[in-house]
């Protein structure tokens, strides 16, 4: 359990700060970076494999790709995602995504309730419903409706829920949605490269080095997420994601001076104190269980 809990703010704490990347690469067109991004994601899963000597699974899975078909959605949910991620910090929506993944919990905590059968005490309640009073607050003021966080938060809480109830692993579930993702990625440059705009043939060797990151930056925290899935309640891993879209807001709002009226910041207070309010409850009644537990021995 603590290994999970350590994955999963290792893996939002990567997110929320991997606008600093992104932005980096944003002269290159959104669709281009999303093939590459497959791409550049098999080396390392490559690499990982021959440091594990796990053959057996890979020819395993070049035989019968079908036999884990349950990737293939998994797969289609993760390319969505990373396409409207890429696409709104790319154009200086920054907040606009940050808000998707503070929706993003909510749908997660639902998840549990509903499919996992996962039990909310009260005052986790109490901050569900503070989180849901932020979220429609900010909906309702947004003046536009909210396709890019809406988008974000129901493909991530979809594909968190797959992963948590599918029968592989963090690694071996991740080298099945890149093996799926590879024609795709492919058809997606080919297509692109007919085009006179197409950019990846005109980039200098340094961009196309920050390029060449983007199997890291893919990798290792879709690896860490998958592991926490695992081994953590799913509403718990709602709750500590909300790490993530606050240092994505934060620098959105202060290193991108991205528009943050009074109305966002109401919405955005909401959801903070119910972030408060869960943590401090989690870590009082699992130190009220240990202590019962010392007392029983």
């Amino acid at each position: 359990m603590n290994k999970g809990y350590l994955a999963a703010f290792a893996a939002y704490l990567w997110w929320g700060l991997s606008p600093i990347y992104w932005k980096i690469i944003a002269p290159v067109p959104a669709l281009e970076v999303l093939g590459l991004r497959v791409f550049w994601a098999i080396p390392f899963i490559a690499l990982v494999f021959l440091v594990k000597k796990n053959f057996a699974f890979f020819i395993t899975l070049v035989k019968s790709p079908w036999k884990y078909k349950i990737y293939f959605l998994s797969a289609m949910l993760l390319m969505t995602n990373w396409f409207v991620w890429i696409w709104s910090i790319s154009n200086g929506y920054v907040v606009d995504a940050s808000l998707g993944y503070f929706i993003n919990p909510l749908l997660n905590v639902v998840i549990g309730v509903i499919f996992l059968h996962e039990q909310l005490r009260r005052v986790q309640w109490l901050s569900l419903i503070l989180a849901l009073a932020g979220v429609l607050y900010l909906a309702f003021n947004y003046g536009k409706f909210p396709w890019i966080a809406l988008t974000l938060a129901t493909t991530f809480a979809l594909y968190g829920y797959i992963r948590k109830t599918a029968s592989l692993g963090s690694f071996h579930g991740l080298s099945i949605e890149v093996l799926y993702l590879i024609l795709p990625a492919t058809l997606l440059l080919y297509i692109l490269g007919q085009s006179p705009d197409f950019t990846l043939l005109h980039q200098n060797p340094e961009m196309h080095f920050w390029l060449s990151m983007t199997g890291i930056v893919t990798v290792v925290p879709l690896l860490t997420f998958a592991y926490a899935a695992r081994k953590i309640p799913y509403s718990t891993l709602g709750f500590i994601q909300y790490i993530a879209p606050t240092l994505q807001f934060l620098l959105g709002v202060f290193a991108y001076n991205e528009e943050f009226n009074t109305q966002r910041l109401m919405g955005f207070s909401f959801i903070w104190l119910a972030l408060v309010i869960y943590t401090f409850e989690n870590i009082y009644y699992r130190n009220k269980k240990r202590a019962a537990y010392k007392a029983a021995l």
